[in-house]
């Protein structure tokens, strides 16, 4: 598996949550479409987990990621739309994909000794 691609992918899919739930709050998008960014960002979440499992790295301190996140999106989403709403759950979404980021970045080295013990 690829896992910098798998990486960047999951690195975008946050970034187009976070875009998505600036949209939502601004009643640009519903949030049935916030949801389906959701959807991708726990799949992109499972393909990076996945990629790095296979070069038998330990996830297990990333893997409350998804429900995590879950737990946030339905106190948001559950809330009409707009900025202050946003304003009030942002924090705890940035620091849920700030944990995300840093556990990822704990495994990068780990990924490239078992890159270059491949070799």
């Amino acid at each position: 598996m690829d896992v910098p691609a798998a990486i960047a992918a999951l690195l975008d899919s946050t970034r187009r949550l976070q875009s998505s739930l600036r949209q939502w709050s601004l009643l640009q998008i519903s949030e049935t479409e916030v949801s389906d960014v959701y959807v991708k960002v726990c799949t992109d979440f499972h393909i990076a987990v996945a990629a790095l499992s296979s070069y038998n790295i330990d996830m297990s301190d990333v893997m409350s990621f998804p429900q995590a996140m879950r737990d946030i999106l339905e106190g948001c989403l559950a809330e009409d739309a707009s900025p202050q709403v946003l304003e009030a759950f942002q924090p705890r979404v940035r620091q849920t994909i700030a944990h995300l980021l840093h556990g990822l970045q704990s495994k990068q080295n780990a990924y490239q000794r078992a890159v270059r013990g491949q070799r």
